[in-house]
């Protein structure tokens, strides 16, 4: 009996570890590393603004200034931007240590990039 106790205690305690992770708050100020369609290298930062439990806005400034808005749904977290007279989408997923590894195209454009935006 004392080992089930025990075996309980110690999942109750993992649980309560594990939610506040998986609750994060992904609003702030992050920097962005990135790979263009044809594999050169971008930087530079993007902040995010939560506006509710699900949503968000986001800005990007990598050379060029890109708003759009945001979704999270669990670790999955897409965002759609703007970009000049580009339209663009982003699809990432929440790591553990707080970063956002995603990939991302623009619409009429055939490829796919690559990007880590970064807590700050």
């Amino acid at each position: 009996m004392t080992s089930r106790l025990l075996a309980a205690a110690t999942a109750a305690c993992l649980l309560a570890v594990a939610a506040p992770a998986m609750a994060q708050d992904i609003g702030g100020t992050y920097r962005a590393d990135g790979t263009n369609f044809d594999g050169s290298r971008y930087g530079g930062t993007a902040v995010i603004t939560v506006t509710s439990k699900t949503t968000c806005n986001i800005a990007w400034d990598t050379g060029s200034i890109a708003k759009g808005i945001c979704m999270r749904n669990g670790d999955s977290f897409a965002a759609s931007y703007v970009m000049g007279d580009a339209i663009g989408l982003v699809i990432y997923d929440l790591q553990p240590d707080g970063s956002l590894e995603g990939l991302w195209t623009v619409a009429g454009q055939d490829g796919v990039g690559t990007e880590v935006l970064t807590p700050q």
